[in-house]
């Protein structure tokens, strides 16, 4: 699975001041909802301490913004294997933590 750099989004600072670098590791969305995505993950990681809470906002904010039904999982150590709508889907790192975002019909 080749890395693609981020959008410009990437080095943004947050999680209590520290640098945090987007790694997107497998991507089928375009470039704007990948920044989006981006920008939507730091303010949940400044708005929430815990996964499950983080998932839950970037998931009803993507709902909010792109019509439903997406799905979210944050976290440092899972497994999926998921089916989703073209052109919406993204896998990434925001520095230690991972992003797996789908929508599904």
């Amino acid at each position: 699975m080749a890395e693609i750099q981020p959008p410009a989004s990437a080095g943004v600072t947050s999680l209590r001041g520290q640098n945090l670098n987007a790694v997107i590791k497998s991507v089928d969305m375009s470039e704007e909802m990948q920044r989006k995505a981006v920008d939507v993950v730091v303010l949940s990681l400044e708005k929430h301490d815990l996964e499950k809470d983080m998932a839950m906002f970037i998931k009803k904010e993507f709902d909010r913004l792109y019509g439903v039904t997406w799905h979210c999982v944050v976290g440092k150590n899972f497994g999926s294997f998921v089916t989703h709508e073209t052109k919406n889907f993204i896998y990434f790192y925001l520095g230690p933590i991972a992003i797996l975002l789908w929508k599904t019909s």
